[in-house]
């Protein structure tokens, strides 16, 4: 008596396992390969947590100072709206070239 045998489901499963894996793997090498990493990119952070910039009345020169105190002597805060949270974002990028005078008013850096 002869009879047919079928292949056992478990390597069938692994082998399409396998397929899926690496099609996946493939996809993202390509995206990585096409967006450069581009979605992975890093920006710190001006100050830390607990703290918030201040700036150096009439210089670009700034510090961080816990949320609770005031500005130390000579520092101000930032005027709403234009306050930079990220290194090399736009404010911080503003606030290289512009500094406050003494009334609070914008003025260009010397």
């Amino acid at each position: 008596m002869t009879t047919a045998t079928t292949p056992h489901p478990a390597p069938v499963l692994r082998r399409r396992r396998v397929r899926v894996a690496a099609a996946v793997f493939t996809g993202a090498a390509a995206l990585m390969s096409v967006t450069g990493c581009a979605g992975l990119e890093y920006s710190e952070a001006v100050c830390g947590n607990g703290e918030y910039p201040v700036l150096y009345v009439g210089s670009t020169g700034s510090a961080c100072v816990p949320d609770k105190e005031e500005p130390p002597a000579g520092y101000a805060r930032y005027p709403e709206g234009k306050v930079p949270k990220k290194v090399d974002d736009t404010w911080d990028v503003y606030w290289r070239t512009h500094t406050l005078d003494k009334n609070g008013r914008i003025i260009d850096a010397e």
